[in-house]
C-alpha cells in the first residue's frame, strides 16, 4: 500500500495526443475520507481504494487492484450515478510523464493533467500547454465530476 503524491493543472490549447487509451469508471464509494473507483482502462480492470487528501492536496493513500474486465464491468452497473468517461495520454515531458485526460459526456470540454512526484517539492518542467494547477480543488476530482459535472458548471457561468 502507498502514498500517491500528484500535482493538476489544466490544459489549454493544444497538446500532443500520444499514448492515448479509453478509460470508463465510476464509484462505489465517493465519499472523500474512501473512493472506492472500478476502473476499466483500455482491456483491463481495476478496483481502487483511496483516502483523503493532505492539506495541500497533493499526496493521499492509493491502493489498487487489477481484476478482471468482466467483474468491473459488472460492478460498473452497481456504481453510484453519474459514470467518468474520457481519453488518457501519457506524455513525456522532461524527467516525468503527463497523464492527459480529456473527457466526454458530461464532462466534455474539460481538459486535466496530472503529474506523479516524488515528494511534494520535487520540481519538474512545465510543458507550454500546462494551464493553471487546480491541486486539491475537490471540485476537479473525479469523484466529484461524476456528481457534479464540468456541463453543469459552464451552464452556472
Amino acid at each position: 500500500m502507498g502514498r500517491e503524491i500528484e500535482r493538476k493543472f489544466l490544459v489549454k490549447g493544444d497538446f500532443p495526443k500520444e499514448n492515448g487509451v479509453r478509460i470508463v469508471q465510476g464509484y462505489l464509494s465517493s465519499v472523500p475520507e474512501r473512493t472506492v473507483r472500478v476502473r476499466i482502462k483500455g482491456d483491463k480492470g481495476f478496483l481502487t481504494v483511496k483516502g483523503i487528501g493532505n492539506e495541500s492536496g497533493a499526496s493521499r493513500f492509493e491502493w489498487e487492484i487489477e481484476i478482471p474486465v468482466r467483474d468491473a464491468e459488472q460492478l460498473l452497473r452497481i456504481c453510484e450515478p453519474g459514470i467518468i468517461d474520457k481519453t488518457r495520454y501519457r506524455i513525456k515531458y522532461g524527467n516525468h510523464v503527463f497523464e492527459v485526460d480529456e473527457f466526454y459526456g458530461d464532462n466534455e470540454g474539460l481538459v486535466l493533467a496530472e503529474v506523479e512526484l516524488k515528494n511534494e517539492d520535487e520540481e519538474f518542467e512545465k510543458p507550454e500547454w500546462l494551464g493553471e494547477e487546480v491541486t486539491g480543488d475537490v471540485k476537479y476530482y473525479n469523484s466529484m465530476l461524476m456528481k457534479n459535472p464540468y456541463k453543469k458548471w459552464m451552464e452556472e457561468d
